[in-house]
C-alpha cells in the first residue's frame, strides 16, 4: 500500500511538470509571470499556465477564442494582457472564476461583444476591437466597484455603458455614440453633486456634439475631450 501511494504522489507531480513544461519551453516562465509574446510557431489558443501564475503576457499572437476552462485552474492570476490576437469569441464564465484579476487587456483583437468581468478588476482595456453596444450590456461594469481605468476607444459603441462611481479614466473616442444624457456621468436629479474621481473623459471621434448637452458634465472637474463646435 505503501508503495502504491508513493506512486501516485509522484505520478501527480510529474504530470504537473510535463503540463506546465511545454508552455515554459514556448514562452519565458519568470517567478509568477508568464511571457508568449509573438510566438512561433503560431499559438492559436491561450497556453496551459503554471499553477502560481500571477501574470500573463500573451500579446500579438493568433489565439481567437477564449474558453471557460482557459483559466479555470489559475486563480491566481492578477493581471493578463491578449492584445493583438484575433480573439472573436470569449466564453462568458472564461474570467469570472478569478477573484484576483485587477487588470485585463483586450486590445486590438475581434471583439463585437464582452463576456461576464471578475468583481475586482482595476483597469479594463478593449481598444481598437468591434464592440457593439448589444454586444456590452448595460449594466456590464456597474458591480466592478474597483474599477478605475476603462479603454473602450475604436470600437463600434452607440451608446454609453453605466460607468462606476470608481472611475478615474474612461475612454470612448472613435465609436459612434450620437448621444448622452444628464445621467451619462451626473445625476440628473441633482446639481450638487460631483464626481470628484473621474479626472479624464475621452469622446473625440464620435458624431456628438457635447456642446448641446451642457448639462451632462457639471458634476466633472474637466470637460470632455471631444467635439464642441
Amino acid at each position: 500500500g505503501e508503495n502504491k501511494t508513493q506512486y501516485k504522489k509522484t505520478d501527480t507531480k510529474s504530470y504537473v511538470i510535463l503540463s506546465a513544461l511545454p508552455t515554459c519551453l514556448l514562452c519565458v516562465c519568470l517567478s509568477g509571470s508568464v511571457y508568449c509574446e509573438d510566438v512561433s510557431p503560431d499559438m492559436s489558443a491561450v497556453p496551459t499556465l503554471p499553477k502560481e501564475t500571477a501574470y500573463l503576457y500573451a500579446r500579438f499572437n493568433k489565439i481567437t477564442k477564449i474558453r471557460n476552462q482557459d483559466f479555470a485552474d489559475t486563480a491566481t492570476l492578477r493581471r493578463i494582457d491578449l492584445s493583438g490576437n484575433l480573439i472573436a469569441e470569449i466564453e462568458d464564465g472564461a474570467f469570472s472564476k478569478l477573484p484576483n484579476l485587477e487588470e485585463l487587456t483586450l486590445a486590438e483583437n475581434r471583439l463585437t461583444k464582452l463576456p461576464m468581468l471578475p468583481p475586482k478588476l482595476v483597469a479594463f482595456n478593449a481598444n481598437f476591437n468591434r464592440l457593439k453596444t448589444q454586444g456590452v450590456k448595460a449594466n456590464a461594469f456597474k458591480k466592478l466597484t474597483r474599477l478605475a481605468y476603462l479603454y473602450l476607444g475604436n470600437n463600434e459603441l452607440t451608446a454609453v455603458p453605466h460607468l462606476p462611481e470608481s472611475l478615474h479614466v474612461v475612454h470612448l473616442h472613435n465609436n459612434k455614440i450620437s448621444t448622452i444624457t444628464d445621467e451619462t456621468f451626473c445625476k440628473g436629479n441633482t446639481s450638487h453633486y460631483i464626481r470628484a474621481s473621474m479626472y479624464e473623459v475621452r469622446l473625440d471621434g464620435n458624431p456628438l456634439k457635447l456642446s448641446q448637452h451642457p448639462n451632462s458634465f457639471i458634476c466633472l472637474q474637466s470637460l470632455p475631450v471631444g467635439w464642441y463646435k
